[in-house]
């Protein structure tokens, strides 16, 4: 789900100890280092007050459970759950390695971001393997593939998938004197080039930047490159790569044009500019409806285009785990094969757009004919579809990409802050990339 990984931007953190099991996890704390040492005591494992099994599933960002949740303690009669909700993916992300590396204090399910898959499937034997002739066929080949190690093991339940449409504000368009109809916007998205060439002519009319992060921009770019950081047998290419270099040539570039709020994704003032007209434009998965939403709350104009710049882009999707240390790991995966089963991803998307990865849920008149009202009624569920369908590739990610990714947006990070030059920045940039290569 919620990527996230542009949340770990410009986050100071202590030196942890060391992991217990291999280096995968260990070499995921080079750049990320304060691994929050305070994290201790268990999260699973309890009993509630009337003697029932207490199970726990750890999120982030908006995964849509809140009332699925409800549902299953209401069918329950020994069983009662509890979700503990990060407000944040570095939060969750924090928690999760630390907690790993202890060996204890994990909840009985844990969510993961897809960008901190490759290194978990290193430590795999950290977690139960899901496999089971019950969900065979349930998701999407490749969404199931990633999760699945070389002897065969599924070590995570998929959620969902990030197809990306652009989400506008057609208020700050119409007072701007451009297009607000969804299709006339579609084709000022139809390349990253006429993408920014309406946001120049935007920022010279108003008052507001034309999207909201440079980091997330430079995000919804590379998920469009097939290899970015590493390559198909993990070695580390992100100095040498064109293509990188060219994403970040251009975000630092139109920061100073003013295209950008110059804010960090899931900081409180990029939270705070969804209220301030801060910003016209976003990179839009799915799951994003629901952070926008929430965000955005009273504001009134949000509306979504059924294009992106480049013609596709995948960005986040997630998984539900059952780590190993957790007490009641039986009940813990019947918990998550009930979450991630279509019927119930359906209704996630209902309740937060978070865009189901079921083969059953994707044919479901259910998603293909959703409207939502806080986006002036678009047809979500239609546009996300054809978004996905328009998908040519999963972008590689490998072990080190969590990591070299998070150095690439601090470094833009920089940047904006006006901390760093963009050569500055770029050569502090190949020194990480250097190190954990």
């Amino acid at each position: 789900m919620q990527n996230t990984t542009i949340g770990l931007l410009g986050q100071s953190r202590p030196q942890a100890g060391r992991l217990r099991r291999g280096a995968a996890i260990g070499a995921v704390g080079v750049l990320l280092p304060g691994l929050f040492a305070a994290c201790g005591g268990d999260d699973s494992g309890d009993e509630s007050a009337d003697g029932k099994i207490k199970l726990t599933v750890a999120t982030f960002n908006e995964f849509g459970y809140e009332g699925l949740i409800e549902e299953y303690n209401a069918m329950q009669d020994e069983v009662v759950v509890e979700q503990k909700k990060a407000g944040t993916a570095n939060e969750h992300q924090d928690n999760l390695y630390t907690k790993l590396a202890a060996g204890s204090g994990l909840s009985d399910i844990e969510a993961i971001e897809v960008d901190w898959l490759a290194a978990l499937m290193e430590e795999s034997d950290a977690f139960v393997d899901l496999s089971d002739s019950e969900v065979e066929g349930r998701w999407l080949d490749w969404k199931a593939e990633a999760a699945t190690t070389e002897d065969g093991a599924l070590i995570g339940y998929g959620t969902d998938i990030g197809p990306e449409g652009i989400c506008y504000r057609s208020d700050l368009f119409k007072r701007a004197g451009l297009p607000t109809d969804r299709e006339e916007v579609a084709k000022m998205f139809t390349t990253w080039d006429t993408y920014f060439d309406a946001g120049r002519d935007f920022v010279k009319k108003s008052d507001a930047a034309w999207y909201d992060a440079s980091g997330a921009t430079a995000q919804a770019m590379i998920n469009q490159t097939e290899y970015s950081f590493e390559d198909e047998d993990n070695n580390v290419i992100a100095a040498d790569n064109p293509e990188v270099k060219a994403v970040f040539d251009t975000v630092t570039s139109l920061a100073e044009e003013g295209l950008s709020t110059n804010l960090v994704q899931w900081s409180e003032d990029w939270t705070a500019s969804f209220q301030n007209d801060g910003f016209a434009t976003m990179a839009c998965p799915g799951w994003m409806l629901g952070v926008i939403e929430g965000n955005a709350e009273g504001v009134e104009g949000w509306d979504i285009a059924n294009a992106f710049p480049g013609g596709a882009g995948l960005w986040g999707g997630s998984y539900l785990t059952v780590p190993k240390q957790g007490e009641h790991q039986e009940e813990a995966m019947e918990l998550a094969k009930w979450l991630t089963a279509p019927e119930q991803q359906i209704k996630a998307f209902e309740a937060k757009g978070t865009f189901p990865s079921q083969n059953d849920a994707l044919e479901d008149p259910v998603l293909l004919e959703s409207t939502n009202a806080f986006f002036n009624d678009a047809p979500t569920g239609e546009i996300l579809a054809e978004r996905a369908e328009a998908i040519a590739f999963i972008p590689h990610k490998g072990p080190k990409y969590a990591d070299i990714n998070t150095a690439f947006q601090q470094a833009i990070q920089r940047v904006d802050e006006g901390k760093e030059s963009a050569d500055e920045a770029w050569q502090s940039f190949l020194a990480d990339v250097e190190r954990l290569g």
